[in-house]
C-alpha cells in the first residue's frame, strides 16, 4: 500500500472554535483514527502550532540563515497533518473526505514519492 499525506489548512485569522464545536471535532477525528488503525492503515497524525512559532532555516552560502515566524504570508496554514496507508488515491481520498467533513477544513491528500506505484 502507498502513504499518503493529508494536510489540515486553517483560514489566518479564524482563531480558536468555541470549545462544544471544537469538542465535537475531536471526537469525530478520534473515531476516523480508531477506524484507520483498525483498518491498518494509520502511520501519524498531529496538529501543529499557530504558524507564528516556525523557525525557517535558509541556507545563505555556507551559512543558515535563522529567522523566526512563518516562511510565506497566505489565506491558510498548515494546521495539522495525517501520514496514512491506503491502496490507491480513491481510498485516501475517502479518508480526506472524512477529515473534511469532521473538521470543515480544506484537506489536500497527496502520494508520497517512491511509493509501489512510483
Amino acid at each position: 500500500m502507498r502513504q499518503y499525506l493529508l494536510s489540515i489548512h486553517h483560514p489566518v485569522g479564524a482563531g480558536q472554535p468555541d470549545p462544544e464545536f471544537l469538542a465535537g471535532v475531536m471526537r469525530e477525528l478520534g473515531q476516523i483514527r480508531r477506524e484507520l488503525e483498525d483498518a491498518g492503515c494509520w502511520v501519524f497524525g498531529q496538529g501543529l502550532h499557530d504558524p507564528s512559532t516556525a523557525t525557517v532555516l535558509r541556507p545563505k552560502g555556507d551559512e543558515v540563515l535563522v529567522t523566526d515566524g512563518p516562511f510565506a504570508e497566505g489565506k491558510e496554514y498548515l494546521g495539522g497533518i495525517t501520514i496514512l496507508r491506503a491502496p490507491d488515491l480513491d481510498a485516501a481520498l475517502e479518508w480526506g473526505r472524512r477529515y473534511a467533513v469532521a473538521t470543515t477544513l480544506p484537506i489536500e491528500v497527496r502520494p508520497f514519492q517512491g511509493g509501489a506505484e512510483d
